[in-house]
């Protein structure tokens, strides 16, 4: 296992929220990760059509799973009257 140095943290979200908010902050940030495969994988493929596309199709698939899981708890949350805590800090650091 290669050991990194985190070298960078980026404080992302914050704070107690209502299911319905965490629900759309969560909601957003996975939408734009999908997003960003789904750019990634149509440049490979405009590059070379014959290209290999499986990792990013898969990742993009792994996310709308995490989606939906998310939309489940955040839902569990909501009924029963819930509030919910976030912290997402991004660590960031360089890879070897």
């Amino acid at each position: 296992m290669i050991s990194t140095e985190v070298i960078q943290k980026v404080n992302l979200i914050e704070g107690e929220f209502t299911p319905s908010e965490a629900n759309d902050i969560i909601d957003a940030l996975i939408r734009e990760k999908i997003n960003f495969h789904k750019v990634q994988r149509l440049q490979k493929l405009i590059g070379d059509c014959d290209c290999e596309t499986e990792e990013l199709s898969g990742r993009i698939s792994e996310l709308l799973k995490e989606k939906q899981k998310a939309r489940h708890f955040f839902m569990e949350a909501r009924k029963a009257g819930r509030k919910l805590v976030i912290n997402g800090t991004l660590e960031i650091s360089y890879q070897d």
